[in-house]
């Protein structure tokens, strides 16, 4: 029976290498010269260091052309608030990784909706879909491609 998995995954390999080309960027640039900015990456999570809030705002510009340049998708990245105090300002932007179990919900309820002779079920952080026929499982493919959810969905391990 043909399956596929919908994931929601990204290259944290590719985020890495966007973080070390906005880092030095920042290093480079004639406005970032003698100020206190920094980009860190832990696990899944950036931290942007600067002086001013304005600042975080040209960093965050930096950031998001390096991530499209590596073509990680954005919509992964989830920007908090930023935090000021009298002479330092940080804010952090956390990977999305995996997809929710609200918003696995809504996707198999899409699907069970779409009236397709498929079947989903949630399987951990994915949203596994069998069906009988190769172009059932293609329409549900388009359908989500049509749908927004703000997650980068990759359609991978599909079977005959």
């Amino acid at each position: 029976m043909p399956s596929f998995d919908i994931v929601s995954e990204v290259d944290i390999q590719e985020v890495r290498n966007a973080v070390d080309q906005a880092k030095r960027e920042i290093a480079t640039r004639f406005d970032f010269k003698g100020t206190k900015c920094s980009f860190e990456l832990n696990d899944s999570e950036i931290t942007l260091k600067g002086e001013q809030e304005f600042q975080l705002g040209q960093m965050m510009d930096i950031l998001r052309q390096k991530m499209v340049k590596r073509k990680v998708d954005i919509t992964c990245m989830d920007v908090k608030e930023p935090e000021t105090t009298l002479n330092a300002a940080t804010q952090k932007v956390v990977i999305k990784q995996g997809i929710e179990t609200d918003t696995a919900r809504k996707m198999v309820k899409m699907i069970k909706g779409s009236k397709l002779k498929v079947q989903a079920q949630i399987q951990g952080d994915q949203v596994r879909v069998t069906g009988k026929k190769r172009d059932d499982l293609q329409q549900v493919i388009t359908l989500f491609k049509q749908a927004d959810f703000d997650l980068p969905l990759k359609y991978s391990n599909f079977r005959d």
